[in-house]
């Protein structure tokens, strides 16, 4: 910590109790935290938020506030990082805390309460013109591979948490199998109300009549044949998310048929059915979606 005491003591167990009980690896101070109290002026407050977000963007680094005194490390996790710590001056807490993060270790960060010395007798210039050319060398050295990370990692790293394998939901492939044949089968019946309404109302009004009907329909045959779902449970639930899903493949339709007669004046009616057809697929979809969200739950859900 610093010899000044800028930073409150009463910090001082939040610190290295993370490190006693094997939570963490290292522990830093921030004064950059929205729980931290820090007093300082306006030059230093810039210049620490700029170094930061500058090691942000060159490094990598994922720590909020690299150079506030206040820093805590375990012995084991020392001995093995400090031999790699190329700098003796000030910018050589921030590449102790690149390496650790580069080995996998964990960094845990403690807000602190800091007010900044009046008497410091640090050259702010000299100091980061000194921190540019360490960020500088680090860089290098990560790059080109120059450091063991590897071995660091295997010896000292916490080894990523193991992935469950991906589990395909329960009755979830029955359900796309039988929701495809009510799909088609309204789609089917869709275009045939929309070629025989087209005529008469014209495109809008038929595509919207076509989808309200399919639409009701659709929901009754899925809550029966796709998910199982027989009687009044929850009916007026269903049909109201059917409603939610037929606004949703309406404005779908509709706004594929403006678009289809903003580019084209008179478009034929064969090109109106394969842009109503794609904008209906795209409708299915969100449809499943909401409808099993609804459904899934069952009796007891």
């Amino acid at each position: 910590m610093d010899v000044d005491l800028s930073t409150d003591l009463a910090a001082l167990l939040p610190l290295v109790a993370p490190l006693i009980s094997g939570h963490s690896d290292l522990a830093i101070g921030t004064r950059l935290a929205r729980a931290s109290r820090v007093v300082r002026g306006a030059k230093r407050e810039v210049i620490s938020r700029g170094y930061n977000l500058l090691l942000r963007g060159a490094l990598a680094a994922r720590f909020s506030d690299a150079q506030c005194g206040f820093k805590a490390i375990r012995a084991d996790v020392a001995a093995r990082l400090l031999p790699l710590v190329r700098d003796t001056g000030w910018f050589f807490d921030t590449e102790l805390l690149v390496l650790a993060q580069r080995a996998g270790l964990r960094i845990h960060e403690v807000p602190v309460d800091w007010v900044d010395d009046p008497d410091s007798r640090v050259d702010v210039l000299a100091t980061a013109l000194a921190d540019l050319r360490g960020i500088g060398r680090l860089g290098r050295a990560l790059v080109t591979g120059a450091l063991p990370l590897r071995q660091l990692r295997e010896q000292v790293g916490r080894a990523p948490l193991a992935v469950p394998p991906a589990r395909v939901p329960a009755g979830l492939p029955r359900q796309l199998a039988r929701f495809a044949l009510v799909g088609a089968a309204s789609t089917v019946a869709y275009l045939l109300l929309y070629v025989s309404a087209r005529g008469v109302l014209g495109a809008q009004p038929a595509n919207l009549l076509s989808l309200l009907i399919t639409a009701v329909a659709n929901t009754a045959a899925n809550r029966r044949l796709t998910f199982g779902i027989t009687g009044r449970w929850h009916a007026g639930r269903h049909h109201l998310q059917g409603m939610v899903a037929f606004g949703l493949g309406l404005a779908l339709t509709s706004g594929s048929l403006a678009l289809l007669h903003a580019v084209v004046v008179a478009p034929a009616q064969v090109v109106e059915l394969v842009v109503l057809v794609a904008a209906n697929l795209a409708a299915t979809v969100l449809r499943f979606v909401l409808l099993r969200y609804a459904m899934h739950h069952r009796r007891g859900g």
